[in-house]
């Protein structure tokens, strides 16, 4: 597939992975939950892409328990990797499940919510999530099918809260303090901090080792980085990497590849050269900074062409 039939497919596939969709191997059996601060669990995803083996248990997933209740920060990527995160939660209290949170739209972070159904929870998403779910849902949904099989893929959950502007969920013992984001890395990325442990859950707005993957706006994505520097938090736990890094240095990194990328694919615009000789040239100085660049970055270029040319 070349050209702009290539482009086009991209732009919709936009991530499922987009970050998102080798090889775990058939083996939920070994992924582990650490406890990153008091009543906060969090597991780990593989920097790879979906696949039969690996059920998309692709992002860090996990949940926060307070004294009245359990919120899931992520849900997984299918409703196989949902079932297994609520039955990890169900080894390790019997509280109810009351919110699940779809922090974005891309496959890896919401189709384990119908594992969550029968809870009857809150899923909490950006005032957009609904809209996007809408247009690419059933896209996603589909592609899944094809690589897990139906039974492993789960539903379309929609969000039953919608945060537009800050909000704030009572656990009891923890608030968690909700910010509905500008286009970023999508037009629909909600993120949170929790005040129990101090820790920020910024999502896919916080990419560590593995390459951000850009599907809303470049630009907007920079202006939201400096939003999450305005919440104080020391620590945080990423939608890609580690399960709970410092935040200061791990933003910088995200932030300088995508000032790269912004720099220099202004500078292919300013000389004239075509989006294909962009893709092949601008921020290859990163390369050995992230994995999964040679599958995404070109990607990436492609997004940041599109939105800059026209500025």
């Amino acid at each position: 597939m070349t050209g702009a039939r290539a482009t086009r497919r991209q732009a919709l596939f936009g991530g499922l992975c987009l970050c998102c969709l080798p090889t775990l191997g058939r083996a939920a059996d070994a992924f582990s939950l650490d406890e990153v601060a008091p009543g906060v669990f969090v597991r780990r995803g593989p920097d790879a892409e979906a696949t039969a083996e690996n059920n998309d248990a692709i992002a860090n997933i996990g949940f926060i328990v307070g004294r009245d209740g359990v919120l899931v920060t992520e849900s997984g990527g299918s409703l196989a990797d949902g079932h297994w995160l609520r039955a990890e939660i169900a080894k390790r209290t019997s509280k109810p499940i009351k919110y699940v949170l779809l922090t974005h739209v891309h496959p890896d972070h919401v189709f384990g919510a119908g594992a969550f159904q029968g809870d009857a929870p809150t899923f909490v998403g950006h005032a957009a999530l609904r809209g996007a779910l809408d247009a690419r849902g059933d896209f996603y949904r589909q592609r899944l099918v094809e690589i897990l099989g139906a039974e492993r893929t789960g539903p379309v959950v929609y969000p039953t809260l919608e945060v537009k502007e800050p909000a704030e969920i009572d656990l009891g013992d923890r608030t968690i303090r909700l910010t509905a984001h500008g286009t970023a890395h999508t037009n629909c990325d909600l993120s949170m901090l929790d005040t129990g442990s101090g820790l920020l859950f910024p999502a896919d707005l916080l990419f560590v080792g593995r390459i951000p993957s850009l599907d809303g706006s470049l630009l907007g994505w920079l202006r939201e980085i400096e939003r999450l520097k305005g919440m104080g938090a020391a620590a945080a736990v990423p939608g890609h990497g580690p399960v709970r890094v410092e935040f200061a240095p791990a933003i910088a990194d995200l932030a300088r590849y995508l000032t790269v990328l912004r720099d220099e694919t202004r500078a292919a615009v300013a000389a004239g050269r075509p989006i294909e000789a962009a893709v092949r040239t601008v921020a290859q100085g990163e390369k050995d900074r992230w994995s999964l660049f040679e599958t995404y970055h070109g990607r990436n270029v492609t997004q940041a062409y599109q939105e800059l040319e026209w500025e």
